[in-house]
C-alpha cells in the first residue's frame, strides 16, 4: 500500500499469482461473509408462510433450483463477469459508478468543479470500448449535461442505492445473528428458547458495535479461517447429505423444476421469492470492497470456493428436506434441522463466528459510503476514525455506529423472527441491485462506448430477474420490507436537504464574492496593520476573495503579514496523487503577500493530521514561489484569470528535489543545500527554516518572500472559518424555508465543524459569523 495514499496497488498485470491468491484468500473475511451465511435463513424464509413442503418434493426442488439459478445468473454472470469491470480506478460501488457517469457527462452535482481537475491523472479511465463513441452515447451526453432535472436523477438514484445499502447495514447484522443464535432451539426446550433466543442475540449484537473502535484490524486475521472454516463446514455437510438421503437431488439444478414450482404454488410460490432473493445477500459486496482487493483475486475466490460451497450446502438442505416430510407446514425447515446432531453445537459456535464477520464487514461497508458521502457534500459532517495506519479502509465513525446498534437491537427485538427480518433484508438488497443495473447500463453507453442495443440487453435481462423479486418482496411491504424503505427515506432526506443546503451556500458564496478590483484598491498594507504570523482563511471557493475576508477586515484594525485563501475540497476521484495535492496561485502583486491554496482529495483519500497537513501546505506554496510564481503586474486583463495562474504542486514527499522544511536545528551539508533562516526574534515559539536546493539559483525578491513566509510560519498560523447561517428568503416556498430554516440548518447545528475537517486545534481557530438569505 502506498503510504501517502493509502491507494492500493492492485494492477493484475504486475501481480504475482502468491499476491492474487493471497488476496483472494483475504478475501474471502472481507467480501464474503454475508453472502456466506445466506444458507442459515434461505430455506427458512422460504418456506415461513407462502409455500409448504409436499410429499411430491416440488416446493423444495423448485426452491433449489431458483436458488441455483439465481445465483449463477446474479453474482457469478452479472457481478463476476461484467460489473467489476466497471471499476473507478480500482474502486467499487454505487458512487464509483456515479463517479464515472460524472467524469464522462459533465453531470457532477459539486459547484466546485474547475477545468485543472480534469488534468487529474486518474480523471479519465482508458476506454474499454471503442474509440469512436456512437451517435446515440453523443446524443445521451449532450441531453445529460443539458438537463438539471436528469442530472438531479442521477443524483437521487444513486442517493437512494446508497442509503438503501446503509439500511442494509442496519439489517444484516440482525438477521445473520439471529439466524445463527436460532440454532439453541434444537439444544433446549420451546419454552426457555424463546426468552434465550432474542436476548443472547442483543448481547452479541451489542458486544459487536461496541468493540468496532478498536478497528477490525487488530482481529482481521481471524475474520479469512472463519469464513474459510464456515464455507468447508456447510459445503461438507451438504455433501454429505446428498449422498446420505437424496443422491438425484442435482436433478433439481434443472430449470423446469422452477416451471413446474411456479405452476403448482402459483401466487404462493411468486410470494416466497422473497425467501429466495435473500440467497443472494452480500452480493453487492464483491463490487463496493473491490478497492481493496482486485478484480481477479475476488473472480478467483468466489468461483473456486464461494460459489461451488453455497451451491452444496443448499442442495445439501433440499437433499435431506426431500427425504423428510411431516404432515402441514414445517417450522423445523431450516439450516440446522440437517446439520448431523453430533455437529451441532460445533457447527452453532462456527456459525455464529461466521455471522459475526459478515456483519462486521457490512457495518465497515456503512461507515466507507457514509464516509465517501460526507466528502462529496451528500451527508453531514460526522466524526472519522482512522483505526489503523497501515491499512486504508479501516474507519470508524461513533456516531453512525451508535445510530446503527440501536436499530440493529430494535430491529432484532421488534420482529423477533427471521421471516420478517428476511423480507426487510430482501428488499433492500433488491432495490440496491436495480440501482446498479440501471447505472451501469449507463456506464456501458457512456463510459465503455458500447452500442446501445448491448445496453439495453443488459437492462432487459438482469433488469427482468431483479424486477420479478423486487415485486415479490414489495408484496411483504407490510410484513417487514417496510424497515428499509422507512430507513432509506430517513437517510436520503438528510443526504439530499444537506447536499441542497451547501449547493445553495455555495452558490450565494459565489454570487457575493468580493472583487479583486476592491482587494486592490486597499494597497500593500490591505489598509490594515499586518502582524506576524499567516492566516488561513478557509473557503469553498475556488476563485475569487471570500465574504468573509471583506467582512472580517471590516470588523478587526489587524490581519496577518501571509494570507492564504485555503479551499479543501473533494473531487469525483477515488483517490488523488500525491504530487496532484495542491494548486497554488497568488492574488494580486507579489508584496501583498496573499496566495490561493487548493487542496483536492478523492472521495476515498484519508486526510492528513493538522501538523503534517500544515508542513505540507507550507512547503507547497515555498515550492510555488520557488518555481517562479506570477509576476507582480496584474492589469485589468488578468483580474478574472487568476484560475489560469494556478500551479500544480506536490506534496513534500513527492519533490525530494525541491524545498524541505525543517522544525529542529539539525546541522545541514552547505555544499548541497542552502538554508532561509530568520531573524532571531527575541521569543521564538519554534526554529523554522526553508532548506533550499542548489540550484536552480533564486534571485533577491524570490528568497525575501520565502524569508517572510518562514517568519511567518514560525510565529504561528491562524485558521479563519465561516460561522456561517442561512435563512430563506422572505416569499420562499414552504419546502424551501423548511429545507434551509429548518432541515438544514438543524444538520449543521448538530455535525461537525469545518474547523473538525481540517484537524485543527480550538487555540488555532478563528470564527467569523455571517447570516445568509438565500
Amino acid at each position: 500500500m502506498d503510504p501517502e495514499t493509502g491507494i492500493y496497488k492492485n494492477n493484475v498485470k504486475k501481480e504475482s499469482w502468491r499476491t492474487i491468491l493471497t488476496l483472494a484468500y483475504q478475501s474471502l473475511g472481507v467480501v464474503y461473509g454475508d453472502l456466506s451465511t445466506s444458507p442459515l435463513y434461505v430455506y427458512k424464509s422460504t418456506f415461513a408462510e407462502d409455500i409448504e413442503h409436499s410429499e411430491t418434493n416440488e416446493e423444495i426442488f423448485g426452491v433449489l433450483s431458483f436458488v441455483f439459478w439465481t445465483l449463477t445468473l446474479v453474482p457469478l454472470l452479472k457481478y463476476v463477469f461484467i460489473v467489476l469491470k466497471a471499476d473507478d480506478n480500482g474502486e467499487g460501488g454505487t458512487f464509483a459508478l456515479y463517479s464515472l457517469l460524472c467524469r464522462h457527462a459533465r453531470v457532477s452535482s459539486l459547484p466546485n468543479c474547475q477545468l485543472a481537475d480534469e488534468e487529474l491523472s486518474d480523471y479519465k479511465k482508458e476506454n474499454t470500448g471503442s474509440s469512436l463513441q456512437s451517435s446515440f452515447g453523443t446524443r445521451l451526453k449532450s441531453t445529460l449535461e443539458r438537463h438539471r432535472v436528469l442530472q438531479r436523477f442521477l443524483l437521487v438514484l444513486a442517493l437512494i442505492g446508497t442509503c438503501m445499502v446503509i439500511g442494509d447495514g442496519v439489517l444484516t447484522p440482525s438477521i445473520s445473528v439471529f439466524s445463527a443464535v436460532s440454532g439453541l432451539e434444537f439444544s433446549m426446550s420451546e419454552k426457555h428458547h424463546k426468552y434465550v433466543e432474542v436476548p443472547i442475540a442483543c448481547i452479541i449484537l451489542i458486544g459487536l458495535f461496541a468493540l468496532q473502535h478498536y478497528g477490525t484490524h487488530r482481529v482481521g486475521f481471524l475474520f479469512a479461517p472463519i469464513v474459510l472454516t464456515w464455507l468447508l463446514c456447510i459445503s461438507a455437510i451438504g455433501l454429505y447429505n446428498i449422498l446420505h438421503f437424496n443422491p438425484s437431488v442435482y436433478k433439481a439444478l434443472s430449470p423446469h423444476y422452477m416451471y413446474k414450482f411456479l405452476k403448482k404454488t402459483q401466487k404462493g410460490g411468486w410470494m416466497s421469492l422473497g425467501g429466495i432473493l435473500l440467497c443472494i445477500t452480500g452480493s453487492e459486496a464483491m463490487f463496493a470492497d473491490l478497492g481493496h482487493f482486485s478484480q481477479l483475486s475476488i473472480k478467483i475466490a468466489f468461483t473456486s470456493l464461494v460459489y461451488p460451497a453455497l451451491i452444496l450446502a443448499y442442495m445439501g438442505q433440499a437433499a435431506y428436506i426431500s427425504s423428510h416430510h411431516t404432515v402441514g407446514s414445517n417450522p423445523k425447515i431450516g439450516f440446522y434441522v440437517s446439520v448431523p446432531e453430533k455437529l451441532r453445537w460445533p457447527v452453532l459456535v462456527i456459525a455464529v463466528l461466521a455471522a459475526v464477520v459478515g456483519s462486521q464487514a457490512i457495518i465497515t461497508g456503512t461507515f466507507s459510503i457514509i464516509k465517501q458521502c460526507s466528502s462529496l457534500d451528500c451527508f453531514p459532517k460526522v466524526k472519522i476514525v482512522h483505526t489503523s495506519s497501515k491499512i486504508h479502509g479501516q474507519i470508524y465513525i461513533p456516531e453512525i455506529n451508535w445510530i446503527l446498534m440501536v436499530l440493529c437491537l430494535a430491529v432484532t427485538i421488534g420482529f423477533r423472527d427471521t421471516k420478517r427480518m428476511g423480507n426487510a433484508s430482501g428488499f433492500a438488497v433488491i432495490s440496491v441491485m436495480l440501482v446498479t443495473t440501471c447505472l451501469m447500463s449507463l456506464v456501458i453507453v457512456l463510459c465503455w462506448q458500447q452500442s446501445v442495443f448491448v445496453a439495453i440487453c443488459f437492462v432487459i435481462f438482469f433488469g427482468t430477474i431483479e424486477a420479478l423479486y423486487f415485486s415479490a418482496s414489495l408484496v411483504k411491504f407490510t410484513e417487514g420490507a417496510w424497515v428499509p424503505v422507512a430507513l432509506a427515506l430517513f437517510f436520503f432526506i438528510v443526504m439530499y436537504v444537506w447536499h441542497y443546503g451547501s449547493i445553495k451556500r455555495y452558490e450565494f458564496e459565489l454570487q457575493n464574492k468580493v472583487s479583486i478590483n476592491w482587494l486592490l484598491s486597499l494597497g500593500p498594507s490591505l489598509g490594515i496593520v499586518r502582524v506576524r504570523g499567516i492566516g488561513l482563511i478557509h473557503t469553498d471557493l475556488v476563485s475569487g476573495i471570500p465574504a468573509i475576508f471583506s467582512h472580517f477586515v471590516t470588523n478587526l484594525p489587524a490581519f496577518h503579514q501571509v494570507l492564504v485563501f485555503l479551499c479543501i475540497k473533494s473531487v469525483p476521484v477515488p483517490h488523488v496523487r500525491p504530487e496532484e495535492r495542491f494548486l497554488v496561485g497568488q492574488i494580486g502583486p507579489k508584496e501583498y503577500r496573499l496566495y490561493r491554496c487548493i487542496v483536492r482529495y478523492g472521495y476515498r483519500d484519508v486526510h492528513k493530521d493538522d501538523m503534517e497537513f500544515e508542513n505540507d501546505l507550507m512547503c507547497s506554496i515555498a515550492e510555488f514561489i520557488r518555481s517562479g510564481s506570477p509576476e507582480s503586474n496584474v492589469t485589468s486583463e488578468d483580474l478574472g484569470k487568476e484560475d489560469d495562474k494556478m500551479t500544480v504542486v506536490g506534496t513534500r514527499s513527492t519533490h525530494a528535489d525541491g524545498i524541505q522544511m525543517s522544525e529542529h536545528s539539525t546541522e545541514m551539508n552547505e555544499s548541497v543545500q542552502r538554508e532561509i533562516r530568520s531573524p532571531p526574534p527575541t521569543q521564538r515559539r519554534k526554529k523554522v527554516r526553508f532548506i533550499v536546493p542548489e540550484s536552480p539559483k533564486i534571485n533577491t525578491g524570490t528568497r525575501e518572500e520565502l524569508q517572510e513566509l518562514m517568519e511567518a510560519r514560525e510565529a504561528g498560523i491562524a485558521y479563519i472559518l465561516g460561522n456561517t447561517y442561512m435563512n430563506a428568503k422572505k416569499g420562499s416556498s414552504w419546502m424551501r424555508r423548511f429545507a434551509i430554516d429548518y432541515g438544514y440548518e438543524f444538520l449543521r447545528r448538530n455535525s461537525r465543524t469545518s474547523s473538525y475537517a481540517l484537524s485543527v486545534p480550538h487555540a488555532s481557530t478563528l470564527e467569523v459569523g455571517m447570516i445568509y438569505h438565500i
